[in-house]
This record gives structure tokens, sequence and C-alpha cells, in this order.
């Protein structure tokens, strides 16, 4: 394990908690990030977490709602051809409880090709995506947790300035923890402190 600590991060005001690296900045700090979304990274590895709260899709069943979720993601970035499915599981969550029951989040990861912003496919990094779905039905919501990891940067991408070109640098050499151990701890840690950020929730 490398020797980075995971810290609590409070999101959307506080309403909702998790952890994760501190060296994952708020990007809100930078430029405007949408109010149903909260979205950190760390440029200097180019890698990030985004926290979105969708309206919960009550047609979705549970156990493939995290996969739909995946392909959806890699559809609105012009890379669902080319997406490859790795691993679809679930993860219970410490903190949060409904009723009795440790409330479960269905989880998908896959490989795709994607370009940054507006460039186009000639510069399109290879990365893979780790999501989780937690769905609060009792606050009619569909969580979103997702992780990009670079696996491939491109020459031509904008990212190449910031993290150099190839094969990305392995987190265990760069002394951080791998990415597929933030995205379990970010989603094993998520908690809820005031169901009112759902509308007035339970």
């Amino acid at each position: 394990m490398a020797g980075e600590a995971c810290v609590p991060r409070a999101l959307f005001g506080g309403a909702i908690s998790t952890a994760f690296p501190a060296r994952f900045q708020d990007v809100s700090d930078i430029r405007e990030v949408p109010d149903h979304q909260e979205v950190f990274v760390d440029p200097a590895r180019d890698e990030s977490l985004i926290f979105e709260l969708l309206d919960l899709k009550g047609e979705l069943d549970d156990a493939g709602s995290a996969l739909w979720f995946l392909r959806d993601i890699a559809n609105e970035q012009d890379a669902g051809d080319n997406l490859v499915i790795e691993h679809s599981g679930t993860l219970e969550l410490a903190g949060l409880r409904l009723g009795e029951a440790p409330t479960v989040a269905g989880t998908s990861v896959g490989q795709m090709a994607v370009s940054k912003g507006r460039q186009g496919r000639e510069a399109q990094n290879i990365v893979r995506l780790y999501l989780a779905n937690i769905r609060l039905k009792n606050a009619a919501t569909d969580v979103l947790i997702t992780a990009y990891e670079p696996l491939l940067i491109n020459p031509l991408s904008e990212s190449a300035a910031a993290v150099a070109a190839g094969p990305a640098i392995p987190a265990e050499q760069a002394g951080c923890l791998p990415m597929s151990e933030i995205f379990k701890l970010a989603v094993m840690n998520f908690n809820v402190h005031d169901w009112n950020l759902f509308n007035g929730g339970p």
C-alpha cells in the first residue's frame, strides 16, 4: 500500500461526505461546475473523481444500473463503439444505512478511448473509468460516483503537457494510492448527513 492517506471530504455544502486523497483539488475553485455535480482532479496525474446527483431512473433494474450508466457516459463521450467492460460488481457502504440493511452500490469498470474537451479523435487517450451507482430510492435520486484513470496519454492530447505522453506512471511508483483503491474508498465512505439536499427527502 502506498503511503498516501485518504482524508474526509465534504460534498454539496456538507450535506454529503466521503474520503479521498487531499491531492484531488476542487474544480469549482477554477471553473463553474453544475449544481448537481462535485468534480475533483489531480492535474499532476490527470486523474479525476466526479460525484453526481441525478433523478432516479426508476425503469432501470438495480442489478444492471451501473453498467447502463457506464455505457451512457461512454456514448456521451463518443466512445460507445470502443468501450471494453472489465468488471461489474457491488460495494457495501459502511456508514449509509436505509432501514436495517447497509446500502449497496452497483459498480462497473471499463476502458475507453476519449478526447479532452473539444479535441478530436486523433487526440484520444485510453482511460479506465470506474463507476458506482448508489440508488437512493427514498430520495428519488441516483448517485453516480465516477473515477477516471489515464492508462495511455496521446502525444496530441492537452493532457500530454501536464502528464507527459505515453503509458501513465503506475500509482505505486509515484507514491500514490491506485485509482481502484481511491474509488472503493470514496464509495464505501459515502454518507448523507442532510436529506434536505434531495428536495426535502425523508
